[in-house]
């Protein structure tokens, strides 16, 4: 009996001095700050003046279905007879109108949009910059086979056992020659 005695004492002092309570000292619904959501990036790296269709859209429908920010990066060389933070104009040039073409797809599905230029003296330099100065969960990659103008498979395995993210390699089918382009953005640039 005074076993259960100090039982009930100890709980009723134990709710007094309200112990029971979560850290903020509030019952109810937490706050909006230690419910929400870390805001996801989805990064999509690029070379050249197109980009697979099928990529951009894969990388739009995980941005919806994760609220990501999809994060498309122009991956630009820049000669080694040039000091690495050099101005790049032709490249800007070539990267500005696709970049605007993948972000106005990302608004007209309301996903938000943080795009980069990223120079290195390879492209697989370029993306090391850009992995080690931001923080992605995901890498969407298009495998187009086209080493001139793209990553090549070397720097896919790289990115597969390098990068600090899930890895996505896409690579359309044979007869998939669906792009966006320059031209998608019409009287822009």
């Amino acid at each position: 009996m005074t076993v259960l005695l100090i039982v009930v004492a100890a709980v009723v002092l134990g709710l007094a001095a309200g112990w029971w309570l979560p850290p903020n000292g509030r019952l109810g619904k937490r706050s909006a700050t230690a419910t929400a959501p870390t805001v996801r990036r989805i990064l999509l790296p690029f070379t050249g003046t197109s980009i697979s269709s099928r990529s951009l859209q894969a990388a739009l429908r995980l941005c919806k279905a994760e609220n990501a920010t999809l994060m498309p990066a122009y991956l630009a060389r820049v000669p080694r007879t040039l000091p690495l933070d050099a101005a790049v104009p032709r490249q800007a040039s070539e990267a500005m109108p696709l970049l605007e073409a993948i972000e106005q797809q990302a608004h007209a599905q309301d996903v938000p949009v943080d795009t980069r230029i990223e120079r290195g003296r390879t492209y697989r330099h370029a993306l090391s910059r850009l992995l080690d100065g931001e923080k992605v969960d995901r890498v969407i990659v298009s495998a187009n086979g086209d080493t001139d103008h793209g990553l090549s498979e070397e720097d896919l395995v790289w990115l597969l056992r390098e990068a600090p993210a899930e890895v996505l390699i896409l690579r359309p089918g044979p007869a998939d020659d669906r792009v966006v382009s320059a031209a998608a953005v019409a009287g822009h640039f």
